[in-house]
């Protein structure tokens, strides 16, 4: 049981946590509190009741003999005492994350709550169907896979490893690379029969474009074969803030969009979207390649470690969009050769629509 879950149920618990580590969940609850601004947002995240929280704060508040939080006009912060004791509590708890990491470690097999972050669409494509095949290989493993599209702290959310589409992996963290991420635009063929193939980068300024609502602030940028870079701006009359939305909007034949290779392919081999200016790459902030990201202290945790060995199996050394394989499930043995069949087709379609 990893320190999340041990604080969680001791809150939970209500009293039932044992001597020795009474004060792991009211020092955990206390960070929380901080960190969210209210106890009721801290119960939220450590699934217990604003009480339960309240409670723990008052007694460590006892057991210190100290005033360690005041609230402000809209939110709880720390008294000058609470802030020392701030940065020694997190201190604290990270050597016993640290402390169950290596003991994990020790065992030699994958054991406890591996903790997975990915965004939405990619992970529920190509990392949720990993992890039935991941449990059944494992019985003592225990998988959580937080799906978000907002980036998140591998040490205060506890993030066993992270998968991040970036152009600057972290520094302060291991980051392998998994697979590329190509972009392009696309569109329904309904759509380009009625309003015509663009030729040119040019020619998309007087097509409708679908924005997304993260990235495209109000202009594409994209860059042609020779390298050019070109700067379009966009008047799109729909802007979404997810690309399973973007993809919907664009088989609807809403207009022109900008989707990662892996989301069109399927859609492009079955003949309801088509790429645009096929040798014209979309940039954006999200880079052209997924990362697997963990911090220095798991490099050698075995529950890490089956994980990147299943991404690496996945995805090496051609993705799967780029094998014509069904994204939905594992690839396998039987599927071989007819994924090698669909292979050549799956590129070239990509590539030359």
């Amino acid at each position: 049981m990893n320190l999340r879950s041990t604080a969680s149920s001791s809150l939970r618990a209500a009293g039932a946590t044992p001597p020795e580590a009474f004060w792991l969940p009211s020092w955990h609850a206390f960070i929380k509190t901080v960190e969210l601004g209210s106890m009721a947002a801290a119960a939220r995240a450590l699934d217990c009741t604003r009480a339960q929280v309240s409670r723990q704060m008052a007694e460590l508040e006892a057991q210190l003999g100290a005033r360690l939080l005041e609230r402000s006009t809209r939110r709880l912060r720390p008294t000058p005492a609470g802030e020392v004791f701030l940065q020694h509590a997190r201190q604290a708890l990270d050597s016993v994350a640290a402390t169950q990491t290596a003991l994990g470690q020790q065992e030699g097999s994958p054991r406890g709550v591996l903790r997975i972050s990915a965004t939405i669409t990619f992970g529920r494509i190509y990392v949720a169907p990993l992890l039935p095949a991941l449990l059944a290989a494992h019985p003592q493993l225990v998988c959580e896979l937080i799906l978000t599209d907002q980036l998140v702290d591998l040490v205060q959310d506890q993030i066993d490893l992270a998968l991040r589409m970036t152009r600057n992996p972290p520094q302060d963290a291991v980051a392998r690379r998994i697979a590329p991420i190509e972009r392009g635009v696309f569109a329904a063929p309904d759509y380009l029969a009625a309003h015509g193939v663009p030729a040119s980068v040019p020619d998309l300024a007087r097509h409708q474009t679908l924005s997304y609502l993260l990235t495209d602030d109000d202009h594409w940028r994209l860059q042609d074969a020779g390298g050019t870079e070109h700067r379009l701006p966009t008047t799109s009359r729909l802007r979404l803030n997810s690309t399973d939305a973007l993809l919907d909007a664009a088989l609807a034949g809403l207009g022109l969009t900008i989707l990662p290779a892996y989301l069109a392919a399927p859609h492009v081999v079955a003949g309801r979207l088509q790429r645009v200016l096929p040798q014209v790459q979309a940039i954006t902030p999200h880079g052209n390649a997924i990362y697997a990201c963990y911090t220095p202290s798991r490099v050698r945790s075995p529950k890490v470690r089956v994980l990147l060995d299943a991404l690496h199996a996945r995805f090496e050394p051609v993705p799967p969009w780029e094998r014509g394989v069904d994204d939905s499930k594992q690839p396998n043995a039987e599927g071989a050769k007819d994924s090698q069949r669909t292979q050549k087709t799956s590129t070239q379609m990509l590539s030359k629509r």
